[in-house]
Formats: C-alpha cells, sequence, structure tokens
C-alpha cells in the first residue's frame, strides 16, 4: 500500500502590481513641478498680473513641461490639472465654484465634436472603408510611383474631414497601404532596398498628414482648440465655422497637396519610376476585399450626410431655419452608426483616443480660459506687442514673424496640443493688437498649428509611427520636413493670402 504524504499547498503572496512603480516618470515630473514652484513662489508677480492668474499659470506651465516631458500620459495630466484648480480655489472662493470651473469645460460642444468624430472615424477602420478607399486611387493612378505618391495623398484628403484622430488616418489607414505597395517591389528597409520607392512613398504618406489636418475642422483633434482661443481674443466676433474653416482652406490646401508629392520627388527621387504592377497589385486587393459589403455602404452614406450638414448644406438650401450645429452633426452620424449596428456601443467604450481626447482636451481649454479670464493672456500679449512694435516692420512684417516663430517653436514640442495651448492665445492677440486683419491672421495662424507638424519626427502621433518604419533616416527626415514647412507657408500666405482677399475675408 503506497504510502500517503500530507501535501501542503504553498500560496505565494499575492503580487502588487502598483509594486515599486509610480504612476509618473520622477525626472519630467521633477522638473515640471520645479517650474511651476519657481513662478509661483520665486518669480514676483509683475506688476498688471492678478496672484490668481500668476498662480494659475506656474500650474499651466507646469503642466505643459509635463506633457512635453511625457511625465504621464496627457489624460492622467489632465485629471490631476482638474484636481489642481479645484483644490487650490484660483479660480474661484468657495469651493463649490472651484469645482464648476474645474469642470465647466466638459460642456464645450467643440470638445464633444471631436470625440463624436474619433467615434465615428472607428467606422472607417471597422469596415475596412479607409483601406479600400486607398487601394481604389491606386488602382486608378498607381502605373507610376509619382501616381501611388498622389492616390495616398488623395486618400489623406478624402478621410481627412471624418478622422479627427490624424495618427488614426496616416499611421493606421494610409500607412499599411502604402507599406503593402513598398513591398510588392521588394523596397524594405531590412533589405536596404528603401530607396526604390518605400522612402518616398513613406514621407508622402506624412506630409498629406499635415495638410489635410490644415483643411477642416475635424481633420485633427486640435484644431477646434483653435477655434475657441480665436473667439476668445476677438469676442466672438470670429467664429470660424465648419464651413468657413474648408471654405478658407481649399484652394491653399489643395494647392499644397498637389505641390507635396512633385516636391518630395525631387528631394528624394525614388529609384523605381514605372511601377505597372502596382494598380494590378491593388485591384488584386480589391478584389480579395469583395463587393462592398453592407456595412461600408451605410458607412460612405453617413460620410456624405455629415460633409453635407457640415458644409451647411440644408441652410443654404432652406434657409437658416435648416442650420445644424456641427456638434449636432456629429452625434447625427454617430447615432445613425449605433442604431444600423455599424458600430456598436462595445467599439465607443474601446476608441480610448476618443475619451482620452475629451479628457486632455476639456483641462487645458479649461485652463486657457481662465487665463483669459484672469487678463494673464491680455498681458503677455501686450508684453509681446511692445517687444515687436520698436522693430517697426509694419502689421506685415510684425505678422510674418510670430507667425514664424510660431510655427517653428515646435522644434522643441513633442505635441501639438500643447503647442498650440501654450502660444497660440498670446501670440494670435498681439497680432492683432499690431494691426494685422483678424481674420487673415486667424486663418494663417490655424494653418500653421497643422503645418508645424512636418518638422520632426516626433511632431505628432503619425510622425514615429511612420519615421519608426525604418525608411528614412534622421537627418533625411528633418530636410524633408524643413523643407516642406517653407513650401507649405509659401503656399498658404501667398495663394492663401489672395484667396481670403476674394472670399472677402479681410
Amino acid at each position: 500500500m503506497a504510502e500517503k504524504t500530507d501535501q501542503k499547498t504553498v500560496r505565494q503572496p499575492a503580487q502588487d502590481p502598483a509594486k515599486g512603480k509610480l504612476g509618473f516618470k520622477l525626472l519630467p515630473a521633477g522638473i515640471a513641478l520645479a517650474l511651476a514652484l519657481l513662478i509661483a513662489f520665486a518669480i514676483p508677480v509683475p506688476q498688471g498680473v492678478t496672484p490668481r492668474a500668476w498662480h494659475l499659470l506656474a500650474m499651466f506651465v507646469g503642466v505643459i513641461a509635463a506633457i512635453i516631458g511625457k511625465a504621464m500620459p496627457i489624460g492622467a495630466l489632465s485629471m490631476v490639472a482638474i484636481t489642481l484648480v479645484a483644490v487650490t480655489g484660483v479660480t474661484a472662493d468657495a469651493p463649490e465654484n472651484a469645482i464648476k470651473d474645474a469642470l465647466s469645460s466638459f460642456a464645450n460642444p467643440l470638445i464633444w465634436l471631436i470625440g463624436a468624430s474619433i467615434m465615428i472615424s472607428r467606422g472607417l477602420l471597422k469596415t475596412g472603408l479607409g483601406a479600400r478607399i486607398g487601394y481604389f486611387f491606386i488602382a486608378l493612378f498607381g502605373r507610376k510611383t509619382l501616381g501611388i505618391g498622389y492616390s495616398l495623398a488623395l486618400s489623406e484628403l478624402l478621410l481627412a474631414p471624418v478622422t479627427p484622430s490624424n495618427t488614426a488616418r496616416a499611421g493606421g489607414i494610409i500607412h499599411p497601404v502604402m507599406k503593402a505597395i513598398a513591398a510588392s517591389y521588394d523596397s524594405d528597409p531590412e533589405k536596404g532596398t528603401q530607396g526604390r520607392m518605400g522612402r518616398y512613398l513613406a514621407l508622402v504618406n506624412y506630409h498629406g498628414n499635415p495638410i489635410s489636418s490644415a483643411m477642416f475642422i475635424t481633420a485633427t483633434a486640435p484644431n477646434p482648440l483653435v477655434v475657441d482661443i480665436v473667439a476668445k481674443a476677438t469676442n466672438s466676433s470670429i467664429k470660424l465655422s465648419w464651413g468657413t474653416w474648408a471654405l478658407a482652406m481649399l484652394l491653399p490646401g489643395l494647392a499644397a497637396m498637389l505641390l507635396m508629392p512633385l516636391a518630395l520627388y525631387w528631394l528624394y527621387p525614388p529609384e523605381i519610376r514605372e511601377t505597372p504592377n502596382a494598380a494590378a497589385f491593388a485591384k488584386e486587393r480589391l478584389a480579395e476585399l469583395g463587393p462592398m459589403n453592407r456595412g461600408e455602404k451605410i458607412m460612405l452614406a453617413i460620410f456624405a450626410l455629415l460633409l453635407a450638414l457640415w458644409a451647411g448644406v440644408p441652410a443654404h438650401i432652406g434657409g437658416p431655419a435648416w442650420a445644424v450645429d456641427a456638434t449636432a452633426t456629429a452625434f447625427i452620424g454617430l447615432s445613425l452608426l449605433l442604431l444600423t449596428g455599424v458600430l456598436s456601443w462595445e467599439d465607443v467604450l474601446k476608441e480610448k483616443s476618443a475619451w482620452d481626447t475629451i479628457t486632455w482636451f476639456a483641462a487645458l481649454v479649461m485652463m486657457a480660459t481662465f487665463l483669459n479670464k484672469l487678463g494673464l493672456i491680455a498681458w503677455f500679449s501686450h508684453m509681446l506687442e511692445s517687444g515687436i512694435s520698436h522693430l517697426g516692420l509694419g502689421w506685415a512684417g510684425a505678422a510674418s514673424l510670430l507667425v514664424l516663430a510660431y510655427l517653428y517653436a515646435h522644434y522643441m514640442f513633442a505635441s501639438t496640443t500643447a503647442h498650440i495651448t501654450a502660444m497660440l492665445g498670446a501670440f494670435y492677440a498681439a497680432g492683432i493688437a499690431l494691426g494685422a486683419p483678424p481674420m487673415l491672421f486667424a486663418l494663417l495662424m490655424a494653418a500653421a498649428s497643422s503645418l508645424m507638424m512636418t518638422l520632426t519626427h516626433y511632431a505628432t502621433g503619425s510622425s514615429p509611427v511612420i519615421y519608426g518604419s525604418g525608411y528614412t533616416t534622421l537627418g533625411e527626415w528633418w530636410k524633408a520636413g524643413f523643407a516642406m514647412s517653407v513650401l507649405n507657408l509659401l503656399v498658404f500666405t501667398l495663394i492663401g493670402g489672395v484667396w481670403w482677399k476674394a472670399l472677402g475675408y479681410w
């Protein structure tokens, strides 16, 4: 008989997943905190600035520094910012009013416009419509490498109005199509053959993104922040609607998109220029996708409806009573996708970028709003105005200097949102004070807020995705970025300036 032995279950102590870990990066968080404390307590409050405004500035600088240093995810930092405003009472004495102020921007329609639009854009990925559009254009124009470049640019442009995540558009939809085409010609960074066409196509893939982002309010998440800042700086005398923005950016945007593939073709010419197989490859992929499914057809119909409503078509036909608010339009589109089953509520809940954007957007807009209400933006813009006015440049020279300084400051930023929040309000107010036509300057600064994404491999979310695929060196990326920034600025300033004059905007 076998001898029985007592077996004791040895229980391992439960591991604490947070043991030894902090929710933030120590060095960038320490730098951000030091900057905030330095401003709040070491630097005397300047004349003309209230202590409340100065302390809110200290918090604001600390938050922006933490975002730049990636001390925490931007949504988490936003929660900290909301908490600080609520508990310090920097905007109001009564605690119940302070928390209302801290949460006030969650009711901002522009924030929900972007959040709902990001949720809608999930349908492009889920149904496969985004990839189909890319392969469709390549099947049409892909007999030459330059034609493939234009196909990528057209796909980018077509998807932009309903894809507020420029990262999802360029990195999640267009980039896989671009890589598949490059791979079909054995243009592979791992084999050292990226020069065949992959380098050129990767750069076109990327540089179409800032241009399309500049063309529609709903093409990148920070654009409504630009609208909000401009409205506050002009006491709502300039409110850029979806249709006004789209019409203003139409001609310069199309011109820039037309020139971009040609400029990159000249700068980094591909070794393979004739690509008869690319069109056939795209047709094969379309054949694999098969006929448009129900979800794609519904997505396409809702896409068309959103564009019509955002462009104000009902109001143009039936009068002002038929106008539909831009944010309400986004909710119409989202509701239709949910009702038809193209998207489920689980899909919406899983769209983390939308909820993340709503959170950080609300926090940053709230802080920027109260910096303006407390007079800090007016004070800083007056300082800028005084410094530039002594140069005797006139309004055109002063506006040019401000746009250039604003755009190229993005070399120091890894977030367009942080950059816009930190600088746009003061720079725009200074330009108006120096005599720049408010609408002209608003459109130039709005364009620059997206065009600055051309510069670096960390400029926006799509840049590390495309740069990280290895088709270009760092030097090639930065060279192309600077060249495209100059070209885009010239196009939007010269062609845009004439176009906006013809539209009666200034």
